[in-house]
């Protein structure tokens, strides 16, 4: 007789477990960041954040249930943090116009104490991030929705 209650998959919970890993360490990286180095995060930072932030919500609750269907609601948020990671390293790297950069009144990101491992900027590592979990939510959509 089958059940409605479906047995965890240990490799789906692997992945789960590795997006989730990534996305509170990024967390904890942006907090120490900002709380304990007192570095104020530009206005781009803040809405990057504003997507990554609940991903340690939402994926913590996956890996708790082994709900690989996660990627359906992470993704969106995931991209939206991508696209504006993106956005933002275009705008640090001077690809794009600095006129319209709304972080030119506020704190910046171009000072090179807004770098880490030897002058990595920090929209790259976000950039990177976001990618990651991208990558491992598109994992996870293949190998469970066949």
């Amino acid at each position: 007789m089958p059940t409605s209650h479906q047995q965890p998959q240990p490799r789906g919970w692997a992945l789960l477990l590795c997006a989730w890993l990534l996305a509170l360490i990024s967390t904890i990286a942006v907090l120490f960041v900002g709380e304990v180095m007192g570095q104020e995060p530009c206005v781009l930072c803040w809405f990057q954040r504003a997507f990554m932030f609940p991903l340690v919500l939402v994926l913590g609750v996956a890996c708790c249930v082994s709900d690989t269907g996660v990627w359906r609601y992470a993704l969106p948020l995931a991209v939206m943090g991508w696209l504006i990671a993106l956005y933002h390293n275009l705008l640090y790297f001077g690809l794009i116009s600095e006129s319209i950069q709304p972080c030119g009144a506020g704190p910046s990101c171009s000072g090179a104490d807004m770098t880490i491992l030897s002058g990595v900027p920090l929209p790259s590592l976000s950039l990177g991030v976001f990618s990651l979990l991208i990558l491992l939510f598109v994992l996870i959509r293949r190998r469970f929705t066949q």
